[in-house]
């Protein structure tokens, strides 16, 4: 290559710098601008789905009576039963620390849904208590009949 075709190429060169350094920059600016638009359209789906989940949690803790000492269920299954059979008594308590059967059965503990058998040889009238921390109870009663 000559010095004269040298020169020419270093001037076409520079008269086409400004012009690729600007596309250059152009494509900077939409791969940024691409890359920051998916990042805050996934923050702001991530957001609602937190948003919408805390609403259900609050709508299920609601349900159950929010976070106040209540009696969910209390029966037995079946209400009557043949002496020597098994009959399930179940029960379910929100907010409670403790809870106990009279007569007693065996050692609860707190729970949405629990069922444990009992067998008893006559009508017995079951009482559930629970109590929270802040001193407060409550109290259901689920008879099971007994046939000879």
């Amino acid at each position: 290559m000559n010095e004269r075709e040298s020169t020419k190429t270093v001037g076409l060169l520079r008269r086409a710098l400004p012009y690729l350094t600007v596309a250059i920059f152009a494509a900077v600016v939409y791969d940024g601008w691409i890359f920051y638009s998916r990042w805050s359209s996934a923050r702001d789906i991530e957001r609602a789905r937190a948003e919408k989940e805390a609403q259900d949690a609050r709508k299920t803790l609601d349900m159950l009576g929010g976070g106040n000492l209540k009696i969910l269920d209390f029966y037995a299954s079946p209400g009557v039963i043949r002496r020597g059979e098994h009959a399930n008594l179940c029960f379910g308590v929100n907010g409670a620390k403790s809870v106990r059967l009279e007569p007693a059965v065996e050692d609860l503990h707190p729970a949405l849904s629990y069922c444990l058998q009992v067998a008893p040889r006559q009508d017995t009238e079951y009482k559930l208590i629970a109590e929270d921390g802040a001193g407060h109870s409550a109290t259901q009663s689920a008879r099971l009949k007994v046939v000879p």
